[in-house]
């Protein structure tokens, strides 16, 4: 009689059974030890393995696109990216010649030479350059967000050094338009801050970026630039008026606090201060794509693919040109979303006119009430007042760059209050004359 071989078979199935889960503990600890290895190795020995070496602070990103070509042949499309959108774009249309308003608005400011719509970012240096606002007066700090040669500089020099510099002096040793360094740190090709300006703005409300994720420091580092500024007097030294907050009434009281102006309106008589183009702080005042997480590289810098590489385009302009991979990633009925952001810009814009509309009407009750006689002089310096916190809301969404989309709620609630000040600027311009 033949023996079962039942037994047999069991027990070679269990030593099978044995002999798997010894080998998944042993590969699971392997996997476990390197990745405890990886995660205490020095951040620049991990990731892709790189080419070159690229210096730290290299200002020329040609170098830093062997590494990375995909990244620096589509940087390089923002040269020739000048199309035009509805309200915006890159192409260098004049502002000044689409709405007239604007010359009375920043009258004797040089926004009233020429003020054209900006190009893309490999533009920036010549476009600074070639600019009717400049004069022999003109400080190198206009140079703070056109170079890549700045972060460099910046440390080499310091920030006041930079900005103490007159315009054509400093101009001899930028030789670079924006590039890799103003947003990455070399080695690593993590995102950085590099604006000692926006680093000076984040300490002052207790904010640390070193301690961002990296998705937040996605939107992060558009900040270098794309914000409201100003130069301090007698230094020019760059600064953000965020010390309060980033909200259009935290900038204005900042400013009333600060006694900084711009300009004086030759017209209404009225200090001014000239906004520059706050989109990250319209952006980010809660915002609804703010509040979901989305960055501004997500719409603005979406990821594409070569191949089977997958990369961030840094052919960086309005997500209107290709919404089915920008608007498309999130919303299905990319036509839809489509449209509705052309009713909401046709709507941000329709206010903004009416605001212009109220403004230049300030303007001009002011300045007939200013060449009366008797005028009540008390009178006279709240409507100047109201003058300049009705323009500087205006001038906050129209130097913005979404035409209100980035955040719609907010945009209309600023417009609309910059047209009650303007009204109640024209209003107590006429009680002034005693009308």
């Amino acid at each position: 009689m033949k023996k079962n071989p039942k037994p047999a078979l069991i027990k070679d199935q269990k030593f099978t059974l044995i002999a798997m889960s010894v080998l998944i503990v042993i590969l699971a600890g392997v996997l476990i030890g390197v990745l405890i290895f990886m995660k205490n190795q020095p951040i620049e020995t991990r990731g892709v393995p790189t080419i070159v070496a690229v210096d730290p602070l290299e200002p020329d990103s040609s170098k830093w696109g062997i590494n990375y070509p995909n990244q620096y042949t589509t940087l390089l499309q923002t040269e020739f990216n000048n199309t035009r959108t509805t309200y915006g774009g890159s192409e260098p249309f004049s502002k000044l010649e689409e709405d007239p308003r604007l010359v009375e608005l920043f009258a004797g400011y040089p926004f009233s030479k020429e003020y054209n719509e900006e190009r893309g970012h490999r533009n920036a240096l010549t476009d600074v350059r070639a600019t009717k606002r400049l004069s022999d007066k003109t400080p190198g700090t206009c140079y703070s967000c056109k170079s890549s040669n700045n972060p460099q500089l910046w440390s080499e020099m310091g920030m006041e050094t930079y900005d103490a510099m007159p315009f054509a002096q400093l101009g001899e040793q930028i030789t670079e338009p924006i590039g890799c360094a103003n947003c990455h740190e070399a080695g690593t090709m993590r995102l950085v801050v590099t604006n000692p300006a926006l680093e000076n703005a984040l300490v002052a409300q207790g904010l640390n970026w070193q301690t961002f994720t990296r998705q937040e420091m996605r939107t992060v580092v558009c900040a270098n630039c794309h914000v409201e500024y100003y130069f301090e007097k007698g230094t020019n030294y760059l600064t953000f008026p965020w010390t309060n907050g980033t909200t259009i009434e935290d900038i204005e009281a900042y400013y009333v606090e600060d006694g900084h102006i711009d300009w004086t309106h030759p017209d209404s008589g009225a200090d001014m201060i000239k906004m520059q183009h706050p989109d990250y702080e319209l952006f980010s005042a809660g915002s609804t794509h703010y509040e979901a997480g989305v960055a501004c590289a997500d719409c603005h810098m979406p990821y594409t693919r070569d191949g089977a590489v997958k990369f961030s385009t840094h052919d960086v302009h309005s997500p209107l040109f290709n919404p089915a991979s920008t608007c498309g990633t999130c919303h299905t009925d990319v036509d839809y979303v489509v449209g509705r952001v052309e009713e909401i810009q046709g709507q941000v814009w329709q206010t903004m006119s009416a605001s212009e509309d109220a403004i230049v009407a300030a303007i001009n009750a002011i300045s007939t009430a200013a060449a009366s006689d008797g005028v009540d002089a008390d009178k006279l310096a709240e409507a100047r007042l109201l003058h300049r916190s009705a323009q500087l809301r205006w001038d906050f969404i129209a130097a913005e760059n979404s035409m209100g989309f980035h955040n719609p709620e907010e945009a209309l609630r600023i417009l609309a209050t910059s047209i009650d000040l303007a009204r109640q600027a024209q209003i107590t311009a006429m009680e002034a004359m005693g009308k």
